[in-house]
């Protein structure tokens, strides 16, 4: 693997890997340090605006707080907004480079709307309209690879949303899951593990296969989103996602053609010590379809007491799955080249 590395990752994406559990750190730090408008005490609803990399911490973020707390969550990947965004909703823009157009058109209509907006950039056009409009904005480091700036995206929302709606253990929480990825960077994904490397073993089983991953829709649809987007953008692979118990009432079905395609499938199902007792049967039930049929089929189960500590055990897997499956696809797994052609194209008049 050592070979692999050397001659592949040349961007260094296995030191951001490595650095993780920090950048959640400095994440949960930065988030502590921002003062929050008066004025913005009271929202019935938040809205997350950004696009790949910089959507996905917003998803995790919906995901965590589902049960938590009494206002709904949404993330919006879109130049415009739906209607009920207004002046009672609390509004993340989120962009990475601070360039992103969709983000950057979602802002404006968030300001006419007279929504509460909230900017989180490493600088760019985003931070720049926050300063002149007079909006409060987060600088965050710059850098990475927007995708590999999720602790960011998520920690930094976390902590600035318990100033004003607490939500039990948040802090307990966090200790945990820092504890819990600098435990699996050690003993389970880091590529000085030869043997029981978790990670490095799933690349080896996807290598050359098309992943089905399927999870319950609560708390885990955002990481089923995340593995797939860091599949397709470190390892430039493709795969599929869905979600129990929806599949179990149309994509259970679709299990029979084209055959020679099918057969190439590896089904991944995202288990939790804490599913739904339905949930579960119907998890169970599925499985014994997938073995009648001859379906292969692998159970990754989440680590950790708390939900947010599961969710990032399984982010943080899926993370060194895409970076390892590059190295046997033989890619760099940093370099992102059609959307740096479509970005240039659209610059185009």
């Amino acid at each position: 693997m050592d070979k692999l590395i050397k001659q592949f990752d040349s961007n260094n994406m296995l030191s951001l890997l490595l650095d993780f559990p920090s950048q959640c750190r400095d994440a949960f730090e930065i988030g502590k340090g921002f003062i929050f408008p008066s004025n913005y005490s009271y929202f019935k609803k938040i809205v997350f605006s950004g696009m790949g990399g910089s959507a996905i911490g917003g998803e995790i973020v919906r995901s965590y707080l589902l049960y938590k707390i009494n206002f709904p969550i949404f993330v919006i990947r879109n130049y415009t907004l739906p209607n009920f965004v207004d002046e009672e909703t609390l509004f993340f823009a989120c962009s990475y480079s601070g360039n992103t157009e969709e983000t950057i058109a979602s802002f404006y209509e968030a300001k006419e709307r007279k929504a509460k907006i909230i900017t989180i950039s490493s600088g760019g056009e985003l931070l720049n309209l926050a300063y002149r409009e007079g909006f409060p904005s987060v600088k965050i480091p710059s850098n990475y690879p927007p995708r590999q700036a999720l602790g960011y995206f998520v920690f930094i929302p976390l902590s600035i949303l318990q100033k004003i709606e607490s939500f039990d253990n948040l802090e307990n929480d966090f200790k945990e899951t820092i504890s819990l990825l600098e435990n699996m960077r050690e003993k389970k994904l880091s590529p000085k593990i030869s043997k029981g490397n978790i990670a490095l073993d799933m690349a080896k089983l996807i290598k050359g296969k098309f992943p089905v991953i399927y999870s319950q829709t609560d708390y885990f649809d955002a990481v089923c989103m995340r593995w797939r987007a860091q599949l397709a953008e470190n390892s430039k692979t493709l795969s599929s996602i869905n979600f129990f118990p929806e599949l179990n009432h149309n994509e259970i079905v679709g299990w029979k053609f084209p055959q020679r395609v099918i057969k190439n499938f590896l089904i991944f199902l995202i288990r939790d010590n804490q599913e739904l007792d339905r949930i579960r049967k119907r998890i169970e039930v599925t499985k014994e379809i997938f073995l009648k049929e001859g379906f292969r089929f692998k159970e990754i189960w989440a680590e950790g007491n708390s939900l947010l500590a599961r969710i990032f055990s399984l982010v943080y897997l899926g993370d060194f799955t895409s970076y390892y499956l590059a190295l046997l696809n033989k890619v760099d797994p940093t370099p992102v080249e059609p959307i740096t052609y479509l970005k240039n194209r659209l610059k185009e008049k």
